[in-house]
């Protein structure tokens, strides 16, 4: 599974590949036609190829990684698989120009988890033209704690004010309130003076969906259902994570030359709507793609993140399991019962 790059990273650092170097990591396997997810000792020659090495301090578990460990959706592209779609960690190894041994660094998105070893290990071995450093004023902990989730939400509201979106032109509404999309979108949406409704399917979870910043609560029925072509105005814009007849209605009921950010499909994959929105209303629905932006939108949107989020909101966001829980939390995350964001201590 290494490749040459792999092997040149770690002999130039007099690194030995061998069985003995071992470390813990959740590995998917396959056998039957069915996958198996379980925490075993990993090998350094067992890694995958790339030019950066690293050490992993933090991951996180989010619901493409819960789709993944269970078996529950085709997230997996080959076997054995590393799942954990985000990492935090020190480079120990580079032969990437940007990067060199003690740099900080943070990778969202570009297949690892799916494709290539991921997150939910102590040692990571990747393409240096995925990474970016560790914001400055993050820590590894702190950048877990918006993960893959929070750069998603910024990359929703950048898409949004890229479309024109201000304050001043009314509520924005968010899907899917109580996950790690939907409660990092409302954090950033009210310090940027938006008002906000939040859709939810745990009115329990009211007061922390205000103290986030949502100024309006809606149940998630009012829009997980089949619904009008065409409905009342009632917002300005949207962010969606739900998708099938949720992100319909969202549409339905967005104002004239509005748009929607669909970056999500909690609910599904389909799109039962029809065209009225688009050509009555002029709406447009923009497709939010968090897996393989290009180096400066990463930089911009972990930039939109430091300089909007109040470091304090991260602890009122995220709680923190071990490795050797991230499986059976995959489990309760798929049933709903899990709120916000969940940090992986990898050494934990």
């Amino acid at each position: 599974m290494f490749g040459p790059l792999y092997f040149d990273v770690f002999d130039k650092h007099r690194y030995h590949l061998n069985k003995a170097a071992m470390f813990k990591g959740i590995v998917i396997s396959q056998a039957d036609g069915k996958s198996h997810a379980r925490l075993r000792d990993i090998g350094d020659h067992e890694l995958m190829e790339g030019n950066v090495c690293i050490d992993v301090a933090y991951s996180t578990l989010n619901y493409k990684d819960a789709l993944a460990i269970t078996g529950k959706g085709p997230v997996v592209r080959r076997f054995p698989m590393v799942p954990g779609i985000d990492l935090a960690g020190t480079v120990t190894a580079s032969q990437h120009p940007r990067y060199q041994a003690g740099d900080n660094v943070v990778l969202n998105g570009w297949g690892i988890g799916e494709s290539h070893w991921g997150g939910l290990s102590q040692k990571a071995v990747v393409n240096g033209d995925w990474l970016i450093p560790l914001p400055k004023t993050l820590s590894e902990y702190q950048a877990m704690a918006i993960g893959t989730a929070g750069y998603t939400a910024a990359l929703s509201v950048m898409a949004l004010e890229r479309h024109g979106l201000t304050p001043s032109n009314g509520p924005v509404l968010v899907t899917g309130a109580n996950g790690g999309v939907g409660s990092y979108a409302i954090a950033l949406l009210a310090k940027r003076g938006y008002s906000v409704i939040a859709s939810t399917g745990r009115p329990e979870e009211e007061s922390f969906l205000k103290t986030l910043g949502a100024s309006e609560i809606i149940p998630r029925q009012a829009l997980s259902e089949p619904g009008r072509p065409l409905g009342k105005v009632r917002w300005a814009a949207a962010i969606d994570s739900v998708g099938s007849h949720t992100l319909v209605n969202a549409c339905a009921a967005t104002q004239p030359e509005g748009a929607v950010a669909s970056c999500g499909l909690a609910q599904g994959m389909d799109f039962p709507a029809t065209v009225a929105p688009f050509i009555l209303r002029g709406i447009s629905l923009l497709g939010i793609n968090s897996v393989t932006q290009p180096y400066e939108r990463r930089i911009e949107a972990w930039g939109l993140l430091e300089n909007t989020l109040d470091n304090t909101l991260l602890d009122n966001i995220s709680r923190t399991i071990p490795l050797e829980d991230a499986i059976s939390h995959a489990h309760l995350l798929l049933e709903g019962n899990v709120r916000g964001r969940v940090v992986v201590d990898v050494n934990g």
